[in-house]
């Protein structure tokens, strides 16, 4: 990452970010992997520099930084380990989106042990027959009395079973976007279960799990907003998200990229450097300029998600679409480079074509991001 064009803060804290991603992440992310072990004890340190609550207000417990400072945060964590940098960015959507919508005393309840990921969070929209149509959820919070009482079942939901809180979308009203309501469920409510630890491609280092609600009684004040704006929280806290997982492909992509060089520097074949032959350092330039141009359509982003600007969503899905996939290009034109060695797991490289494959899914699908920036192209004409 070029750092000429950042800010002393701004370098200080890519700096720090850095060190901790060498000593923490990087050394353990393979073991991890194999092991599917989820290092809570890290997540833990790692909110000890702040990175529990990256967006939340500091009177709330945060370190109030703004979403430009945020991919910094988050590309170089993902150079460690992209699986642990994901997940650090959904525990920070769902902070960020307690602290926005939630009043004094839900921030006060609920945000000081998010920060120091004392409670891990997780975040609950897909469900089993409603991934892309996220407006179609059948999840049901009936009111009753005082209570709402929360039935259905979550997919795919990063954190589960590990995390204390969840933000779960509930329909509370009639078909559609308008019926979605937002609530935090607490993994001690009764009638939450989980299914079990989804085994995938990559990602391994977090579980995803099955949320099941079934007949959960929360009282009222755990409606995060009003009634209704359950799918406008969504969404807002999913510009940000992109972001972050757009990020986390710029650092596993980079990090892909800069073991590819030490490779190409260290191999012979026919009597020269692997990194010597013009056809190889070819590729490696098309790798390093498209990550560059990945990298600005992100931070363009960044500063229009913190400037408020209306085309702030459009420029998001962009980032996201355009990072995911170059993210994934880079890393498995990486593994080519490596030739055989990069097929291996001692390697590194597998693992991060593996991690990086799943940020062009989740988050709302590159297709689902085409039709987001169709849309704002096209909504002038009716």
């Amino acid at each position: 990452m070029t750092t000429t064009l950042l800010t002393e803060d701004q370098q200080a804290l890519v700096e720090t970010t850095l060190d901790f991603a060498q000593d923490h992440l990087a050394p353990h992310a393979l073991d991890w992997d194999r092991d599917k072990y989820f290092p809570v004890d890290v997540l833990r340190k790692a909110a000890g520099l702040g990175l529990g609550g990256v967006y939340v207000r500091e009177e709330s417990g945060g370190s109030g930084l703004s979403r430009t400072d945020g991919v910094l945060v988050f590309e170089t964590l993902a150079s460690g380990c992209p699986s642990i940098a994901g997940y650090l960015s959904i525990h920070n959507m769902v902070a960020w989106m307690i602290d926005r919508y939630g009043d004094d005393t839900q921030r006060d309840r609920w945000l000081p042990r998010l920060c120091a990921m004392d409670d891990l969070a997780s975040y609950c929209l897909t469900e089993p027959g409603a991934g892309s149509d996220a407006a179609a959820l059948s999840t049901r919070a009936v009111r009753d009395g005082d209570d709402y009482v929360l039935t259905g079942v979550k997919q795919f939901i990063s954190g589960a079973g590990a995390a204390q809180l969840y933000v779960v979308m509930a329909r509370t009203g009639g078909d559609g976007a308008g019926g979605v309501s937002a609530f935090v469920v607490d993994k001690d409510d009764s009638g939450i279960s989980f299914g079990p630890n989804e085994r995938k491609m990559g990602w391994n280092a977090q579980p995803t799990r099955q949320v099941v609600l079934d007949a959960v009684r929360l009282p009222a004040d755990r409606l995060l907003g009003r009634e209704g704006d359950g799918f406008r929280i969504a969404m807002n806290g999913l510009n940000g998200g992109r972001l972050g997982i757009a990020a986390c492909s710029l650092g596993g992509a980079r990090s892909a990229l800069d073991r590819s060089l030490a490779h190409l520097a260290d191999r012979e074949a026919f009597g020269r450097r692997l990194l010597d032959a013009q056809a190889l350092r070819f590729r490696l330039a098309d790798m390093a300029t498209e990550l560059a141009a990945a990298r600005a359509l992100v931070q363009q982003a960044a500063r229009a998600l913190d400037a408020g600007d209306p085309q702030a969503p459009y420029l998001c899905a962009m980032a996201k679409r355009f990072a995911t996939d170059t993210g994934y290009s880079v890393a498995d034109r990486a593994l080519q480079l490596h030739g055989g060695y990069g097929y291996l797991s001692e390697y590194g490289i597998e693992k991060i074509v593996r991690d990086l494959r799943v940020h062009q899914i989740l988050e709302g699908t590159n297709e689902i991001m085409r039709v987001i920036v169709a849309r704002g192209l096209t909504e002038a004409f009716g």
